[in-house]
């Protein structure tokens, strides 16, 4: 029989955190994050990390892992979060993988399985100096239909990936991804949404909540730190506050414009977890 984990999926906002920690009261459980943005040491407020009191005792895994300098792959996540699945099994405790990176769930939970291809250092030195509308048109001539699979938030880091996926393998990225058995018996759960618009208005007064809690401090610091890496430019929260700094919006438009960013980022989320015909809604 396979090992049983649960998955709390969902958009941004919709309070996947509460229902993780009180899932792991109720069932013994220790929760690993399944957030693009919660690996790098510093992204606090703009990815809405769980504080340690918010963790009420629960151990979090995969959570302040690596530099905002790091390329962290959804490879790296496939291997990282089975590291840490397999020794909350091992310990006689449930697993409960929580987060809103679709990608992340794909890996570890479902049957996809990822190309393994080397890095390609000297053709990704190459791409990164182009601009991201400039690497969608060269994917455009090398690969169509992955093109058109492309949305607004695909990041130039995964633009790249599959240029150089593409490039490498001399195939199309439909025909280099594969499909693998899925290990674990996964119980798929998404915390209950009232509506659209109440979900909206969460949206919105958590953007208000990172304004009182410093994001644009915090956004100072990083760049400050870390400069103008890809990792932060591209991070929702800290583009808009960079426009800011920059005085391409004044603070109200770059509060209105993250407010706006993150409902179609929670938007596209929806869509895609919903796709899940074993989704079960938490009431």
């Amino acid at each position: 029989m396979k090992k049983k984990v649960i998955a709390v999926v969902g958009p941004t906002a919709s309070g996947k955190t509460a229902l993780a920690i009180k899932l792991a009261h109720l069932r013994n459980g220790e929760i690993i994050s399944a957030d693009s943005r919660l690996v790098y040491k510093g992204f606090d407020i703009a990815s809405a990390k769980p504080t340690i009191e918010e963790r009420e005792g629960i151990p979090h895994h995969l959570i302040d892992i690596v530099e905002p300098e790091v390329n962290y792959t959804a490879g790296d996540y496939a291997r990282d979060g089975k590291k840490a699945t397999e020794e909350i099994l091992s310990r006689g405790k449930t697993p409960i993988i929580a987060g809103g990176t679709g990608l992340y769930f794909r890996v570890l939970l479902e049957h996809y399985d990822l190309p393994q291809v080397e890095t390609n250092y000297e053709l990704r030195a190459k791409l990164e100096q182009k601009e991201k509308e400039e690497l969608k048109q060269e994917l455009k001539t090398l690969d169509l239909k992955a093109f058109e699979n492309l949305t607004p938030d695909t990041s130039k880091r995964r633009i790249i990936r599959i240029i150089e996926l593409v490039t490498t393998l001399k195939k199309p990225l439909y025909e280099i991804e594969g499909q693998k058995e899925p290990e674990y018996d996964v119980e798929w759960i998404m915390p209950e949404l009232k509506s659209r618009e109440w979900l909206y208005e969460r949206i919105n007064k958590r953007v208000d909540i990172m304004f009182e809690h410093g994001i644009v401090e915090e956004t100072k610091q990083l760049l400050e730190k870390h400069g103008r890496i890809p990792n932060f430019t591209e991070t929702i929260g800290y583009k808009e506050i960079l426009a800011y700094l920059d005085g391409v919006w004044s603070i109200e438009e770059a509060k209105d414009k993250l407010k706006q960013h993150t409902r179609n980022y929670a938007k596209r989320q929806l869509t895609w977890f919903r796709r899940n015909p074993n989704l079960i809604i938490n009431i």
